[in-house]
């Protein structure tokens, strides 16, 4: 595969990604206003499948459900309540998302064995997926030599979107951050990446000085009902800030991706340790209100969701296939929920930032 990489590249950009992929055109939310100017904006379809929204202004369309990579790291495993099969499995389910019409898979240089597997699961398909990974480097040196790793785990010559990942943010600031974006602009210019992004769970104030200065393709914001960051909570502050980078990248035109969608171990397999008396057939309800919270704001252009199981995407891609409209009914499970969920005395442990 790595002999033919040249051609590949120059494949992939001259036809692009929507004609090769061949799909049909191939979260408090911020006000009331907001909501109603971001619908009337609206390019979702729905055609019985996925739906599909705009990326952006990359001229890329994708379906709006997407895989994200860190549920398949086995470090991580117990954080999500759950046993990982084998690599190779993993690998397989993979390749099961695609085939069940997921084309976006997001994953990063830090995220262990994560880019490997889907470099695995994506092979003989890479042409029609949507690879998004994550630079996590402090030095505008150290940029390219972990984009080439990337670019080797994932088995491709390109990386379609590559994000500045918020640990780098956090640890260097705005200044030290755009450094390293100059670095992958380098890098977009040579072919190695298409499309430039950042991604936060918590510094929403300095992201939304990045986003500000128009240099990016899209931005990856913690979003979802339950105020989950990383490790930590939001507070009033920083979901006032993220209120600001989703009005801001949408004014500019970027793709805003939504991730922490069902809280990370918040709504998913971990709920049942995390609030042990919730009813099951609530329970079991909670990813679909969840991912309608999210997908009522149409600003949005994808939600990834965490995989560890085939069910896993089984379930939400029905759920992404059925009625989206967030109900009333949605709104009290999620505030019931939530409710006795940040009762639970690990998440009471959790600082609020």
């Amino acid at each position: 595969m790595r002999e033919d990489k040249s051609i590949k590249r120059r494949t992939i950009l001259k036809t692009g990604l929507v004609a090769a992929a061949g799909t049909a055109t191939l979260g408090a939310l911020a006000t009331e206003q907001a909501m109603a100017k971001a619908k009337s904006d609206e390019s979702t379809e729905l055609t019985g499948e996925i739906p599909i929204r705009q990326f952006g202004n990359t001229g890329v369309t994708l379906p709006m459900l997407g895989m994200g990579g860190s549920a398949l790291v086995e470090a991580w495993a117990p954080g999500y309540g759950v046993k990982l099969d084998s690599v190779e499995k993993r690998a397989e389910m993979v390749r099961h998302a695609f085939d069940r019409g997921i084309r976006y898979f997001d994953t990063a240089r830090v995220y262990s064995e994560s880019e490997s597997i889907f470099g695995q699961g994506l092979q003989g398909v890479r042409d029609q997926a949507f690879i998004a990974s994550k630079v996590a480097v402090n030095k505008p040196e150290q940029v390219r030599p972990s984009v080439e790793t990337s670019l080797e785990e994932l088995d491709t010559d390109h990386i379609d979107l590559m994000q500045i990942h918020s640990p780098t943010i956090e640890a260097v600031g705005v200044q030290g951050a755009m450094q390293v974006h100059a670095e992958l602009l380098k890098l977009r210019d040579e072919k190695m990446i298409r499309y430039i992004g950042l991604t936060t769970h918590v510094v929403f104030e300095r992201v939304h000085e990045m986003i500000s200065t128009g240099g990016f393709d899209q931005v990856l914001l913690a979003y979802g009902y339950f105020r989950k960051g990383m490790d930590t909570l939001l507070s009033n502050s920083n979901i006032e800030h993220r209120g600001q980078c989703l009005a801001k990248a949408h004014e500019l035109g970027m793709a805003i991706v939504a991730m922490k969608v069902m809280g990370q171990f918040v709504m998913g397999h971990n709920a049942k340790n995390l609030v042990p008396e919730f009813d099951e057939d609530a329970r079991n309800r909670l990813p679909g209100a969840a991912i309608r919270w999210v997908s009522q704001d149409h600003r949005v252009s994808m939600m990834i969701i965490g995989i560890s199981y085939p069910s896993d995407i089984d379930i939400n891609i029905g759920i992404m296939r059925s009625d989206l409209a967030f109900t009333d009914a949605d709104r009290n499970l999620l505030s019931d929920y939530a409710g006795r969920a940040y009762e639970n005395e690990f998440v009471k442990q959790m600082r609020t930032v």
